[in-house]
């Protein structure tokens, strides 16, 4: 890399390059009326004179009152006044529901406003809009539905939404934009510039053109700023970066935005299984999928579905539900565990009011040590190399708390009912626990993640009934042995 930089730099020596100060961009004035500028959120009062205009039928003062606001805009007052207006309000404002709106929406949102459009509709929203962003629109439709919107769409809008359908879900094939320019390596800078300029097909937004050979393979890129910074006469062989990231069309969109964040891409090529360049990933899409991964391993720890405010409630009901019953099975593991020790815990009922201290700290031990290596494990931070390493490094953790909080709770204990003995029952249990806990927060992931089995969906399950069973079982365990409920 260091060499195409090199390359690039002496090619500008000749230039007599001149920076000049170009006049400031300044952007539309935002809508006072509308934008909060502290949460930059849609004011109350805004979306309250939008909904009395829908109840009114005035689809003139909704429209005036949406037009001013950015597509993105537009889409959150969708999701903020609620289903029963959704219908009347795309009615309303008519042509502001482009494919800019469409592609903001929330999935749930799109589907229920998608249904109330016809076929020949969602085509041609679809055929307005970036094939990444069509294809997000299209392939939740019934299979029905989706063959009588394709059958409205232009024959190479409809090609290539039925090829990146053919991909697996989140994989790159699907993501991926197929508005790539791509030229040959022979051109000089100047045929590049004269081809982007004369060409009235070529994509209206891109960062980089790539660099192919006589197989479409690519073989190097050149970004705008080096396009625009370089000499015409200078070949593009000699000036393009040939270090690239090339994304497979098959690889998980979890793992794209890894190496987006890993090498600092604005943009990557894709390729098929051959190695031709079928299309590119920007930047802007990453950011929705960080953000959509990031969110999904946190509601999967806890059970909770996709934790959509949109979701239909039967879906929510039948998500959470199944993991609630799930727990309710470990549940009774632990509580039979409790049962085993029932002539113990009627001998000493403090046995009974302090035994939930260590089941409970154990759990909150085992959820922090689960949540750093399910995140290690998202974000390629823990591997096979380095997993004995990240084993011996929690149980450290784990004994320096335990330790810790066995004494605290020891010491207390002890001298607030006057019995030592029970102050270092609880305090030894506790250390066990901890131990436990950060066992099973790291071996309970990393086994699932060798199974193939996301470890974010079912670790929590088995974590906390791993601490829960192990701090009642070692609490009253170690009572029954030093003779302290005897």
């Amino acid at each position: 890399m260091a060499r195409d930089e090199d390359q690039h730099d002496s090619a500008l020596a000749d230039s007599g390059s001149v920076i000049t100060e170009l006049p400031a961009v300044h952007e539309p004035a935002r809508n006072a009326e509308s934008l909060d500028d502290a949460d930059n959120t849609l004011r109350p009062s805004f979306i309250r004179r939008v909904t009395e205009a829908l109840d009114a039928a005035d689809q003139e003062t909704v429209y005036n009152l949406v037009e001013p606001l950015h597509p993105a805009d537009v889409a959150d007052l969708f999701e903020l006044i609620g289903p029963d207006y959704r219908v009347d309000l795309a009615r309303a404002i008519n042509d502001l529901l482009g494919s800019e709106v469409i592609a903001e929406l929330n999935d749930y949102v799109r589907d229920d406003l998608v249904e109330e459009l016809d076929p020949d509709e969602v085509a041609e929203l679809a055929g307005d809009m970036e094939t990444d962003d069509a294809v997000a629109l299209i392939q939740d439709l019934d299979e029905e539905d989706q063959q009588a919107v394709l059958a409205e769409m232009e024959p190479e809008d409809r090609a290539a939404i039925e090829s990146a359908l053919a991909y697996p879900e989140d994989s790159a094939g699907r993501m991926m934009s197929r508005d790539v320019i791509a030229v040959p390596e022979h051109l000089t800078v100047g045929d590049l510039i004269d081809f982007l300029r004369e060409d009235q097909d070529l994509a209206t937004e891109f960062w980089e053109v790539f660099i192919v050979d006589h197989k479409h393979h690519p073989v190097g890129t050149c970004s705008l700023s080096w396009i625009l910074r370089t000499p015409r006469a200078i070949a593009l062989s000699d000036v393009m970066k040939r270090d690239q990231t090339l994304i497979p069309v098959t690889m998980d969109q979890e793992e794209v935005a890894l190496r987006f964040q890993k090498y600092a891409l604005i943009s990557a090529a894709v390729i098929d299984e051959s190695g031709r360049l079928v299309g590119q990933i920007t930047v802007d899409d990453v950011v929705h999928i960080i953000q959509e991964e990031a969110s999904e391993d946190i509601l999967r720890l806890s059970g909770a579905g996709d934790g959509d405010i949109n979701e239909p409630i039967h879906l929510t009901v039948r998500t959470r539900l199944s993991w609630l019953v799930v727990n309710l099975g470990t549940a009774i593991i632990a509580s039979s565990v409790v049962g085993m020790f029932q002539g113990a815990i009627a001998k000493l009922a403090l046995l009974a009011v302090l035994m939930p201290i260590v089941s409970g700290m154990g759990g909150n031990a085992g959820t922090q040590t689960l949540a750093v290596v399910v995140r290690a494990i998202a974000t390629n931070q823990l591997t096979s190399s380095n997993t004995l390493r990240m084993i011996l490094r929690e149980l450290r953790i784990a004994v320096a708390n335990g330790l810790s909080l066995g004494l605290l709770i020891g010491l207390g204990t002890g001298l607030l009912f006057q019995n030592p003995l029970l102050g270092g029952v609880i305090g030894a249990a506790m250390v066990i626990n901890n131990l436990v806990a950060g066992l099973a927060g790291i071996l309970v992931p990393v086994s699932l993640d060798r199974l193939r089995v996301d470890p974010a969906v079912s670790s929590a399950v088995f974590v906390t009934m791993a601490t829960d069973v192990m701090g009642f079982f070692s609490f009253l365990g170690l009572a029954v042995l030093s003779g302290l409920a005897s």
